[in-house]
């Protein structure tokens, strides 16, 4: 290549702006050129934290995920309020809404995913994104007025003088984030109820004990749980501005007032302008090891748009099994490792990542941030006690709110399920983490959390080894680096490590950590 090489990102989101940061000494070198069409008008941000400043839980600075800026100063071209409707991949040209075309020599798509809208009266033909082109990502109006996804800063704006006025939220959908909005609007003064499906909360993370003591737990944090409930129409009221969210009706005739519908029905990659370029999708859009898509060796895809699935691996149907992880951390790893390709690639050295990097990593654990409700589950726990290929122990203590699960197989442990044991749940985590086995007497793990806990797990769930942010892969004996070199608190290791950056869940072990270290 005679020239600079080009590279155009679409997609300006939290795992497009770690791409840029990756990017940034080749850029400056003059090795790489790189142009940014983003969506939105705003810089890039954090939407996990999204919650927590819709309730006012965190500022708007505490979002910030990128120095744009700085980006721009090294020669990047970020391009906002700028939306990439086609790509031309003989020509390889990117067309934006304004009819612009840009030119790439590898094009890398940050695309991420949008909220999915359920098929409920009321709601026919909406959308939740905005700065999409018409008829490009999802068709039809937007959403309707009091009815939100908080998929972005404009919806977290709308919540906040309906929390700040203990005005009454109506929450379909009980995963992890629907339960975390939930659960922390209640605290900060809403009046909130959940309407789902099925017993209990959090199905796809937590077997049905774990969610039914998650359930009680949240009850007597305030949510109202509308347990086995199916939503089928949204109702409005009229004001002088025009109908708004009134209610949401259910099949067995419930009608559940609000002020406010916040869908958390779960989310869909964005592979519209993928597909519509003939890269092939599946759930996402369908990339190698390297993650360099089926179809077109110089386009990449990275995050929650990302299907990375081995070629040829689809079905007599031509399904494709799997789908992108959904989770930030993965995501930025995708970022660095495209990076990394491009930036040997451009010194003249093997095209494109080491396809030899283990991207189909091992599930993360999930974690629910609550005040003061623990729960965390990972692997495959849906094993039940009398399973004939796994070790299957149960406990649970519904007047403690106290449930624990574990899954062994082949004497490592294979998945666990943790409500209201906060420090066994670390010490799952951990040994999940590393494919360890679990302790030789299990039923252990409860006195970890006894009040006069005097056993000690048999590994230190914060010992330097440990993972301590799981989004940026960041061990505690790295913190405790920069607690020596003088971070003295959560925001200023965040600055120096990336720990804490990511969705948050780790910002009370880093605390921890702090408050450990020797005084100087």
């Amino acid at each position: 290549m005679t020239h600079a090489m080009r590279v155009v990102l679409v997609g300006y989101g939290p795992v497009g702006a770690r791409f840029v940061e990756e990017m940034l000494p080749a850029v400056a070198a003059g090795r790489i050129s790189l142009v940014v069409l983003g969506a939105e008008a705003e810089d890039a941000y954090n939407r996990v934290l999204l919650a927590e400043y819709a309730v006012g839980a965190t500022d708007r600075a505490r979002l910030e995920i990128a120095d744009t800026a700085a980006a721009r100063a090294a020669g990047v071209r970020i391009r906002l309020a700028e939306t990439a409707v086609a790509i031309d991949r003989e020509r390889r040209l990117v067309r934006t809404a304004a009819g612009e075309e840009v030119a790439y020599d590898r094009l890398v798509l940050a695309t991420g995913a949008r909220a999915n809208v359920p098929t409920l009266a009321g709601l026919e033909g909406s959308r939740p994104v905005r700065g999409a082109a018409p008829g490009h990502d999802g068709h039809g109006a937007p959403l309707p007025a009091g009815v939100l996804a908080l998929r972005d800063l404009a919806d977290a704006e709308a919540v906040a003088p309906v929390v700040a006025g203990g005005g009454s939220i109506v929450v379909l959908g009980a995963g992890v984030l629907g339960m975390e909005f939930a659960l922390l609007a209640a605290e900060h003064g809403a009046r909130v109820t959940v309407v789902h499906h099925g017993p209990a909360p959090m199905a796809r993370n937590l077997d049905e004990g774990g969610g039914r003591m998650l359930g009680r737990a949240a009850q007597r944090a305030g949510l109202r749980m509308a347990a086995h409930s199916r939503a089928e129409a949204v109702e409005f009221r009229e004001t002088p501005a025009g109908p708004v969210f009134g209610g949401i009706l259910c099949a067995d005739g419930t009608y559940t007032r609000g002020d406010l519908l916040v869908l958390s029905c779960g989310v869909a990659p964005r592979v519209e302008l993928a597909r519509g370029a003939g890269l092939a999708c599946a759930t996402g859009v369908l990339v190698d090891a390297a993650l360099r898509t089926w179809t077109d060796p110089d386009v990449f895809a990275i995050g929650d748009c990302a299907q990375i699935a081995d070629p040829g691996s689809a079905d007599a149907t031509g399904r494709v099994a799997g789908a992108p992880s959904g989770l930030i951390g993965p995501g930025w790893r995708q970022a660095a490792a495209v990076a990394a390709g491009l930036h040997a690639e451009a010194e003249g050295a093997a095209a494109g990542p080491d396809a030899s990097v283990a991207l189909h990593e091992r599930p993360t654990a999930v974690m629910l941030k609550a005040k003061g409700i623990d729960v965390v589950s990972g692997g495959d726990y849906a094993a039940e006690p009398w399973s004939a290929d796994a070790e299957v122990s149960v406990w649970v203590d519904p007047a403690r709110g106290s449930y624990l699960k574990t899954v062994v197989r082949d004497g490592a442990l294979a998945g666990f399920v943790s409500v209201g044991l906060p420090q066994a749940g670390a010490e799952l985590t951990l040994r999940y983490e590393r494919g360890g086995a679990l302790l030789t007497d299990p039923a252990a793990l409860l006195r970890l959390d006894a009040p006069d806990a005097a056993a000690a797990p048999a590994e230190d769930p914060l010992g330097p080894d440990a993972t301590v942010c799981w989004c940026n892969g960041v061990t505690a004996g790295r913190i405790a680096e920069a607690v020596h070199d003088g971070c003295g608190t959560v925001e200023e290791v965040g600055r120096c490590t990336r720990a804490g950056t990511g969705c948050g869940g780790c910002r009370g072990r880093i605390a921890a950590l702090l408050a450990a270290a020797p005084v100087a």
